[in-house]
């Protein structure tokens, strides 16, 4: 079969998507002039926004068989109806004055749309670059990294120059003709597919092409412990990293003196280290391999928990919090090249929505454990001691994956050297065996 699509087209059309649905997270813009407008509770409109986010989590996992059925390009499209339907209809909430309404759209419309638009894109373009697959997720997750920071200004701009309920109609009718243009290039490739580059180095015996280590179902693959261990060390991940998030700001001021004014550069500084992160962090791991990375993760977070509650220098902190939030978004673009390599491609999205069940449940541990230490002890100090504690568990998990791996390799290696070897040498060994075992 003949292919005639461009594979960075493919990619490009994966980061549209991306891009739209990650513009969700400059949800912070409308609070303050939705609050302003109609009189709606600041609790209520974030409200929408705890909607959204549990809701996307959840559909990636329960909408990825459907991507693995249905292909990316269907998967896509019900995305783009459900986000830009989501989007415009919260300017119809504001416009009626409806908080009720802005639940159903915003929270669960936009959210419905978010989770099946994260993972629909994903498994193919692991499969359009067998060669890069870390720099292929990485390329699609920085997508979702940056929505926010491209949509944030022009939001503002706009409420101020034309009201919230325009705003909102422009921005989801955007966000669909994007999504939908995307949508409609992306395709999966025919099964085996390579790069014409790659099959010639393969060919010429310039490289060789590590196997995944398995190729099963989702169900198949929730029976191993080593997808609990890597759905573990997410959590971890992810919970450490909304924690940080979540309260950089006030620990900030609190911890090493920083000014309001500051922690605010801050914070807009973490959103180009989560994005960066999502890319530099996935291309890596096409040169030193995903369990490495990952070890690299929880060890660079273990250096940052445990120095951060003893200095007071104010560049030092920052520099430790961008580390964690950098690894924060490296976990979610390394996160589906880790899948292919564990689990192989046959059912990739499907795995990545079970796995995507992190996002949401850390979503909500993170800000739950902050807040609730941060009350009791009126500190933020022992937060740092916790995650020690929780960091600590995902690197020893780490390590067990990486021996885990090693081990199952190790065991295909002898099983295709006894499957080569002459049959008469098999014979022999059948029967020495044997008559060991008596």
């Amino acid at each position: 079969m003949k292919v005639t699509k461009n594979r960075w087209l493919i990619a490009l059309s994966a980061i549209s998507i991306h891009l739209s649905i990650g513009a969700a997270y400059a949800y912070s813009v409308y609070t303050n002039p939705i609050r302003d407008a109609v009189g709606w509770s600041t609790t209520g409109i974030t409200l929408s926004f705890t909607i959204m986010m549990a809701l996307a989590g959840i559909a990636a996992a329960f909408f990825g068989p459907f991507v693995e059925r249905n292909g990316p390009r269907k998967s896509a499209m019900i995305a783009a109806i459900l986000f830009g339907l989501g989007q415009a209809g919260a300017g119809v909430a504001v416009a009626v004055d409806s908080l009720l309404l802005f639940l159903l759209t915003y929270g669960f419309a936009s959210g419905l749309g978010m989770g099946i638009g994260y993972i629909a894109p994903v498994s193919t373009l692991v499969k359009w670059f067998p060669d890069r697959r870390g720099l292929a997720t990485g390329m699609a997750v920085l997508g979702f990294g940056a929505g926010a920071l491209i949509t944030a200004p022009i939001a503002a701009s706009l409420m101020g120059s034309i009201g919230i309920s325009m705003t909102f109609y422009i921005l989801g009718i955007s966000y669909f003709i994007l999504m939908v243009i995307g949508a409609s290039y992306i395709a999966r490739p025919p099964e085996g597919w390579m790069p014409e580059g790659m099959e010639k180095d393969i060919a010429s015996g310039k490289k060789t092409v590590k196997k995944d280590l398995s190729q099963l179902t989702a169900r198949e693959a929730v029976r191993t412990r080593r997808f609990w261990m890597l759905w573990s060390m997410m959590l971890i991940n992810v919970t450490a990293g909304i924690m940080m998030i979540s309260v950089a700001s006030p620990m900030a001021q609190e911890v090493v003196g920083l000014s309001a004014a500051g922690a605010a550069t801050m914070v807009g500084i973490m959103g180009i280290f989560n994005g960066g992160g999502r890319l530099g962090w996935a291309a890596i791991s096409d040169y030193v391999g995903r369990p490495a990375v990952f070890i690299t993760f929880f060890v660079l977070q273990l250096i940052a928990f445990i120095t951060i509650p003893n200095i007071t220098n104010i560049l030092l902190f920052q520099a430790l919090v961008f580390i964690v939030v950098s690894c924060y978004g490296g976990g979610f673009s390394n996160l589906p090249a880790f899948i292919g390599d564990l689990f192989g491609t046959k059912q990739l999205g499907a795995i990545h929505g079970y796995l995507l069940t992190t996002w949401s449940l850390g979503g909500i541990l993170g800000p739950l454990l902050v807040s609730q230490i941060r009350e009791v002890t009126n500190s933020y100090i022992p937060v740092f001691y916790v995650f020690t504690g929780l960091i600590t568990v995902a690197f020893l998990l780490s390590i067990f994956l990486q021996l885990d791996i090693k081990k199952i390799e190790k065991e295909k290696e002898e099983t295709q050297e006894q499957t080569a070897r002459p049959k008469s040498v098999n014979k022999k060994l059948v029967h020495s065996v044997q008559y060991n075992e008596r």
